[in-house]
């Protein structure tokens, strides 16, 4: 099967300083993976190579088989490409509603509506009128993710999915991403907390100085809890 998305042999920095060396990861089909690694390591210098808003130096960016390294963000996007950025980046002057409507696309028969996305967290629904800046952070997060949704995408990346939320909103976080795995929608997830993150995942990536330091499933992570000690701010 062709992966939905890979990376191959990126390598990427910012200037002179280099942060990614040789990264090849891939994401299939209805497929859940969590990238993970101790701050700095290169996570979010990952995801940022693979939206197209940093240019590797080097190595390709694959979406379905086809090469996209030189395509723009928003050709990414249109080519099923859903991110929830680190910080949320809600638009803090604009409703609830609007915030999702803003993002809005039918690219897909099967599509995202205000309706499905307010059944995924019903609070949203709760907050229609409210403004982006007058919500909790997970009431943000909730948002950040029902916009990514109504992009319609085909690969929903999340960067620190859960990370500052009170356990209660983590908890209802880590529920929506299993419903929409089990719709078969496709993950990449960078999150810290392990134990939530192996229940979900198929597999797992760790990233130890922007290289791929370990991958492989849930199963061989939990038999060999020394990786996690090695790699992982626990």
């Amino acid at each position: 099967m062709t992966a939905l998305v890979a990376l191959e042999g990126i390598h990427a920095g910012y200037g002179e300083a280099r942060v990614l060396f040789d990264v090849s990861l891939a994401v299939a089909p209805g497929e859940m993976v969590t990238l993970m690694g101790r701050n700095g390591m290169g996570k979010t210098t990952t995801i940022r190579t693979l939206f197209g808003l940093l240019r590797p130096t080097a190595g390709r960016v694959l979406i379905r088989g086809r090469d996209m390294t030189a395509a723009h963000p928003h050709v990414r996007a249109r080519e099923g490409l859903g991110l929830v950025p680190e910080g949320r980046q809600i638009f803090p002057r604009l409703s609830v509603d609007e915030n999702l409507l803003a993002t809005a696309s039918t690219r897909r028969a099967q599509s995202w509506t205000l309706k499905r996305v307010r059944e995924l967290f019903p609070r949203l629904a709760e907050r229609a009128r409210n403004m982006g800046d007058a919500l909790s952070g997970g009431e943000q997060q909730m948002l950040a993710i029902g916009r990514a949704l109504m992009t319609n995408p085909d690969l929903l990346v999340l960067d620190e999915a859960t990370e500052g939320l009170a356990p209660v909103l983590r908890d209802e976080i880590w529920a929506a991403l299993a419903l929409l795995k089990r719709d078969g929608l496709a993950i990449l997830l960078v999150d810290k907390h392990l134990e939530a993150s192996m229940r979900l995942s198929d597999r797992h990536v760790v990233m130890e100085k922007g290289r791929i330091a370990w991958a492989g499933p849930s199963a061989d992570l939990a038999r060999d809890r020394s990786l996690a000690a090695r790699h992982l701010e626990l």
